[in-house]
């Protein structure tokens, strides 16, 4: 792993505090696991600047959106984000919810606005703190998951954290290869930043894998061109309406097509750096 000095970003998911198949709030250590820190050395050692921290609503304020922190969960939460922004790395707030809370869509917008107030405020100061909206709203209303955006994004400027970048995920999985046919690339460019100071800290986060379906659970990728075909029209996109944005997941299987396939993709995005600020492989956890 070389440093991208082009990048804003290069760095990885850390994976596992969301797990537990739903089972609400779940034991720490059996149904899931916060990050180590050692691991987290490793990565900066070999030139990775950004940790998306992935973790559960439900876990971190359950109950009820509007309710409060879960001491002993934020506490873990906020040990990994203190230790990652010490050694000078970014870590992004990740809720890996698909734009659910307890399994049903999420339709209380000013709920949501308020879990997003209350999560921000503890790190409103700390400018290596990345929030990222939901993870991957998929199969909702178009409008719904545009406004969960904004609502999330104004929570956050509300609580005082008004510098820090802030990563939009679209629906239908937040896929680069369908961010136009899916509706997105419509509609998304709608959100505003309260706290836009002549530059927008809005980072628009989308996802590729490179198998067929394009949902990362097969070993075999399309083809040796795969990712870079797929971000074609999301480049387009980005360049076309002056935003900006980061491939928050991908990853291909163990054999030499995906292998050309990863390479065939980065080069693409260190090519297309003007409007791509990075790229974050999917996965790192301790389980």
């Amino acid at each position: 792993v070389r440093r991208q000095n082009k990048f804003l970003w290069f760095g990885v998911n850390e994976s596992g505090a969301e797990f537990g198949d739903g089972i609400f709030p779940g034991t720490y250590n059996k149904h899931y696991i916060w990050y180590d820190m050692s691991t987290i050395d490793t990565f900066i050692s070999k030139g990775m600047n950004m940790f998306r921290l992935n973790f559960a609503m439900e876990r971190l304020i359950p109950n009820s959106l509007n309710g409060t922190l879960d001491p002993n969960y934020f506490g873990n939460l906020t040990d990994n984000i203190n230790y990652i922004t010490s050694k000078g790395a970014y870590a992004m707030i990740q809720p890996h919810n698909y734009g659910r809370y307890y399994g049903a869509i999420i339709e209380d917008v000013a709920g949501f606005k308020q879990w997003w107030k209350t999560v921000a405020a503890p790190f409103a100061d700390n400018p290596l703190v990345v929030f990222d909206t939901n993870n991957e709203f998929h199969d909702m209303d178009q409008d719904l998951v545009v406004k969960l955006n904004q609502a999330a994004i104004d929570g956050i400027r509300e609580a005082g954290a008004t510098s820090q970048y802030i990563t939009p995920e679209g629906n239908s999985w937040t896929g680069a290869w369908t961010w136009v046919s899916s509706g997105n690339a419509a509609t998304m460019g709608a959100l505003t930043d309260p706290a836009a100071n002549g530059s927008s800290k809005l980072i628009y986060q989308m996802h590729q894998y490179l198998d067929v379906d394009g949902s990362g659970t097969h070993q075999e990728c399309v083809s040796s061109t795969i990712f870079s075909e797929r971000l074609k029209a999301a480049t387009q996109w980005l360049r076309e309406t002056g935003n900006k944005g980061l491939i928050g997941e991908y990853a291909g299987g163990n054999n030499t097509q995906c292998l050309e396939a990863v390479k065939d993709g980065l080069q693409y995005l260190k090519d297309n750096s003007d409007v791509w600020t990075g790229h974050l492989w999917w996965a790192a956890g301790p389980w």
